[in-house]
């Protein structure tokens, strides 16, 4: 396991903090209560530490299958329209990213990204029904090498107020590449085919460029 890149000046940051601020209270204060914060801030740092945890994956790779693209839980399986890439109907499978989940960003598919876009917005908690319409998001629409367009939207949440990204249109993508990051929990949609067949429930808990969401067609 390493560090991610979005967390190390963070975490470099906060550990100088941390220790100027305990080394103050230690002597200048001669209280118990300096060894509650202490325990406090390590609690604190590693908290920070576990959220910017980059775990090695051995990704799956299948040119039909769907791959999760975050780590998570399975919260909405339905059909849809999605309005601003397709205009038509399309099957939409959100994972709710908890802070505790890894929070690195996956491609579910090989292809080209063929749109991309930065929508500006609120910060409504990430399973609110307007979250995927009105929050802070990215939109991102891949097409496969047989020709099926995926589209994946990053959406940032209560909490989460910053996504990073890493690609951009008429790039070359692989499966279960890294193409993004979203900081202190949220949510991500896939819009797929309606002749996809879903291979996940609700409340399924999803590990990002190793768990089959889908199967393609084509």
């Amino acid at each position: 396991m390493t560090i991610h890149k979005e967390g190390r000046i963070l975490l470099l940051v906060s550990l100088l903090f941390l220790i100027i601020l305990n080394g103050i209270l230690f002597n200048f204060f001669a209280a118990p209560w300096t060894w509650i914060v202490l325990v406090i801030s390590v609690v604190f740092y590693l908290l920070i530490l576990q959220f910017f945890r980059n775990p090695y994956r051995l990704l799956t790779k299948a040119d039909l299958q769907v791959i999760a693209p975050a780590d998570g839980k399975v919260v909405v399986i339905e059909e849809v329209i999605e309005t601003e890439y397709f205009n038509t109907p399309r099957r939409q499978v959100s994972i709710f990213m908890s802070p505790i989940n890894v929070h690195i960003n996956r491609t579910p598919i090989e292809g080209m990204v063929q749109y991309f876009k930065y929508h500006a917005g609120k910060y409504l908690v990430a399973w609110h029904p307007k979250a995927s319409t009105e929050n802070e998001r990215t939109t991102l629409v891949i097409k496969s090498n047989s020709g099926t367009e995926i589209l994946l939207r990053q959406i940032a949440g209560a909490l989460a107020k910053r996504i990073r990204w890493y690609i951009a249109e008429g790039q070359l993508v692989s499966q279960g590449q890294e193409f993004g990051f979203i900081k202190f929990g949220s949510r991500v949609d896939l819009f797929l085919p309606l002749d996809a067949k879903i291979l996940v429930n609700l409340g399924d808990k999803t590990k990002g460029g190793v768990t089959v969401i889908a199967e393609l067609t084509k």
